[in-house]
């Protein structure tokens, strides 16, 4: 399926064109990311990958291939895999022309439901306070999209919706 996903996002003009992707690597039952950002990568799209930080923000690193990707525990919460790179700073996610974000699900409106960390939460008023406009797209399973989402005051749509069969536009945006 990962392989599916990867492919029906390739496909989407948002990531043909683009020249920075801030994207992130899966846990636990999210969709694979590891073709997506393999295939960007192949392309000579630069990816950036999340680390996240003590306080819940996170920090961006330079994606350099599976191999240089890190796995790191922290109490209490799902082991992830991180770039083991330079660290580039939370506004480095400011220069991304897509960031694709992860979810548990969303609505065909474009709302996002996280994990409830914050952390994305905070990418997306970082990218609105910068007068960032990246493209935001979530991947997820199919059974994930739903009719609605419940949505907070300070919750961003997403533009694109993708899942294994197909993707999924927005009304009134992308």
């Amino acid at each position: 399926m990962a392989t599916v996903l990867a492919g029906r996002a390739l496909l989407l003009p948002e990531l043909a064109g683009a020249r920075t992707v801030a994207a992130y690597v899966s846990v636990g039952g999210e969709p694979g990311t590891g073709a997506l950002l393999e295939e960007l990568r192949r392309r000579g799209t630069r990816v950036l990958l999340p680390v996240l930080l003590p306080d819940d923000d996170l920090d961006w690193a330079e994606y350099e291939g599976p191999d240089a990707l890190a796995e790191v525990g922290r109490a209490g919460r799902l082991t992830l895999r991180e770039p083991s790179g330079p660290r580039l700073g939370p506004e480095a996610v400011t220069g991304a022309d897509v960031v694709l974000l992860p979810g548990l699900a969303a609505d065909r409106a474009g709302t996002r439901l996280g994990r409830g960390g914050g952390s994305y939460d905070r990418v997306l008023a970082r990218l609105a306070a910068a007068g960032a406009e990246p493209a935001l797209l979530v991947l997820l399973h199919d059974h994930e999209l739903l009719a609605e989402v419940p949505a907070e005051p300070h919750d961003r749509p997403v533009h694109v919706v993708v899942t294994p069969s197909g993707a999924h536009r927005v009304r009134g945006r992308g």
